[in-house]
């Protein structure tokens, strides 16, 4: 399966109303804005988007409302999140159905599996859609290491054709390279190792703090395929301080109150996640701030 993915895919965040309802019409609105601000792909419902607060049929929903929101301007990559292999081939396939551009797909919820058990459910839901695939592999977040072993087994599998490295080591990206050369495609999927990553031979970055600071998402990447590191050094380390928070365990709120703060969404999150109070609010809100009185001056785009 030939698949031309590349450059920064941010992981857009689902929006609620003051009920904690979903607000389609601004989850709609936040993804159009990334689209016009020139993203080369959405990620829908992984982890910002808070896939494991949805309901099944908000899930679909919310598929339905983004293929309808992108009009196939850019891929649309579904998150695939659920607690046994039986209800993520249900997902995979309605999100087949729906328009999905392709998916990213998770290991199963709260089980930890044995390498076999692991490789067995990313084969069964490659099984049962057409669609690319894009794995997750997120041990901080999820517990589960996708080893370099487990790679091997699933790079012969048509349809896996990437895999979001989000471990904070990066010298895994060469150790996989080394594995599997060109046969999955990687990306980034930590914020605060986007750069290493890329150079070390990442197609692209799925990111947090893009859906608050868009253009300088895309500078970055732009001054890294063009070579110009002194660009690319300038704006990662401007950006750091913000990337760190996508490694922490409350990247979700401290993500979607910067897209507050930038007016680009609003903060509001689902139990038992909570928009942050106190000290850690007070200090997430200095950081954007900062962040956004010293904007990079950016190159004109030819």
């Amino acid at each position: 399966m030939q698949v031309d993915w590349r450059g920064v895919f941010p992981a857009a965040t689902t929006q609620f109303a003051p009920d904690l309802s979903i607000d389609i019409g601004e989850t709609q609105r936040v993804q159009d804005a990334l689209v016009r601000d020139g993203v080369h792909g959405l990620v829908i419902m992984g982890t910002v988007g808070e896939n494991n607060s949805l309901e099944p049929d908000e899930k679909r929903t919310v598929l339905k409302a983004a293929v309808e929101a992108v009009g196939k301007r850019v891929p649309v990559i579904a998150g695939v999140s659920e607690f046994d292999t039986n209800r993520a081939i249900a997902f995979a396939r309605d999100a087949e159905t729906l328009g999905a551009d392709g998916l990213m797909l998770l290991p199963a919820m709260v089980y930890v599996p044995a390498e076999a058990e692991l490789v067995a459910h990313f084969k069964a839901v490659a099984k049962e859609t057409a669609l690319p695939i894009m794995l997750y592999n997120n041990p901080p977040a999820y517990r589960v290491s996708v080893g370099i072993e487990a790679i091997k087994q699933l790079a012969d599998v048509e349809n896996i054709v990437c895999l979001k490295e989000s471990a904070p080591d990066t010298r895994r990206f060469t150790d996989l390279y080394n594995a599997i050369g060109d046969k999955i495609m990687l990306f980034a999927g930590l914020d605060d190792v986007a750069l290493e990553g890329l150079i070390l031979g990442a197609r692209g970055w799925v990111s947090g703090l893009t859906n608050a600071f868009p253009k300088e998402s895309l500078a970055l990447y732009d001054a890294i395929i063009a070579g110009d590191m002194k660009t690319a050094l300038a704006i990662y380390r401007w950006f750091m301080p913000l990337l760190h928070l996508d490694a922490e365990h409350d990247l979700v709120q401290s993500i979607k109150l910067a897209e507050q703060i930038m007016d680009r969404g609003s903060e509001r999150v689902r139990p038992p996640r909570y928009p942050l109070t106190g000290a850690r609010r007070a200090e997430v809100t200095a950081m954007v701030e900062q962040a956004a009185a010293t904007r990079p001056k950016l190159k004109a785009a030819a």
